[in-house]
């Protein structure tokens, strides 16, 4: 394993001249209080989720958004919710918009209930008010939003059938057109991300990026997912150490190609292994800020706090495992 330690002064820090960001999705969090759950620090006091990640050093969240889900939790009203808490707290908000009632990723794209029969063009208008409307929201509580995705994981497209990417690229890009459009009508410094999964295989984002690009669609932003364990169990990388190697190099070279950075918008390592994972944390941060060319903005842990139905959360009985502190030290560096 490679060495965790990180230098401020870095070459390609200093050359980005932008805050390298280090965030958590913590979209689970008014669910978990809701069905009763408890969050604590690692002194045992009892902590609201916002705040203990502030606690711990971050100074941004990521929030995703469902447009019909069926027990309310991440629908716009409940991410507003979220969102203020990170305004009272000055951390950076990441939108993920998912354009579905529940989970999006490159599994499962399903085409939210009310929207299901639209057609091509019914569907870029539905989600450029959807995408309106929410951020309009966010905008009238004054939250600053920083960074949107125009959804989620989308490596095969999204809104199935309609706009899978292997079967109609063009419908794919013209919606993903309408929803940067509409971001940039309410946020106009917000960066818009495309995020797709397997950071470490250059293919899938050739794949997305010469499609959209072939229509003329835009983007600021490329979001990844990093996940060392995900990689290894797909073949796509042997080792831990590949994966670092593969996706520092990746976003070296979509820099150049397209000549856009990238964000981590979503990584973890194995909860059940803290010590292994916070020494891989820290070296998914420093392959981020010090292996990419300054072409890297920041790394976000996927839902830190979720434990017993996922093995790559970073908390036990509640608490924070030792895989947060290489968040807490990378802040203390910065």
């Amino acid at each position: 394993m490679l060495a965790a330690t990180m230098s401020l002064t870095a070459p390609s820090l200093a050359q980005s001249g932008d805050k390298f960001w280090l965030g958590a999705d913590i979209s689970g969090t008014t669910e978990i209080e809701a069905r009763g759950g408890k969050l604590y620090n690692a002194k045992g006091e009892l902590r609201e989720n916002t705040a203990l990640m502030h606690e711990l050093g971050l100074n941004a969240i990521r929030l995703r958004v469902w447009v019909n889900p069926r027990d309310g939790f991440c629908n716009p009203a409940d991410v507003l919710e979220m969102a203020k808490r990170a305004k009272y707290y000055g951390m950076a908000v990441m939108v993920d918009f998912h354009y579905s009632d529940w989970w999006a990723d490159p599994g499962h794209q399903a085409t939210p209930g009310a929207w299901q029969y639209y057609r091509v063009d019914e569907l870029k208008t539905v989600v450029a008010d959807h995408t309106r409307e929410t951020l309009r929201a966010l905008r009238d509580a004054k939250i600053d939003v920083r960074w949107v995705q125009v959804g989620n994981e989308t490596s095969h497209g999204f809104l199935w059938p309609k706009a899978k990417a292997e079967d109609d690229m063009k419908a794919y890009a013209e919606i993903t057109q309408a929803g940067y459009d509409a971001v940039k009508e309410i946020f106009p410094n917000a960066e818009v991300i495309v995020h797709l999964d397997g950071a470490c295989d250059p293919e899938r984002y050739d794949f997305i990026f010469d499609g959209l690009r072939k229509y003329g669609t835009k983007w600021d932003v490329i979001g990844m997912s990093v996940y060392p364990y995900w990689d290894k169990e797909a073949g796509l990388t042997k080792t831990d150490e590949e994966t670092l190697e593969l996706f520092a190099a990746n976003i070296v070279r979509l820099a150049k190609k397209y000549g856009t950075d990238a964000i981590v918008v979503e990584t973890g390592v194995l909860a059940s292994k803290p010590v292994e994972g916070k020494k891989l944390l820290a070296d998914i941060i420093r392959y981020s800020a010090e292996k990419t060319e300054g072409h890297c903005h920041g790394v976000f842990y996927w839902a830190p706090e979720l434990e017993g139905q996922y093995p790559l959360g970073a908390f036990k009985d509640g608490k924070p495992t030792a895989i947060m502190e290489a968040f807490t030290e990378a802040a203390q560096r910065w």
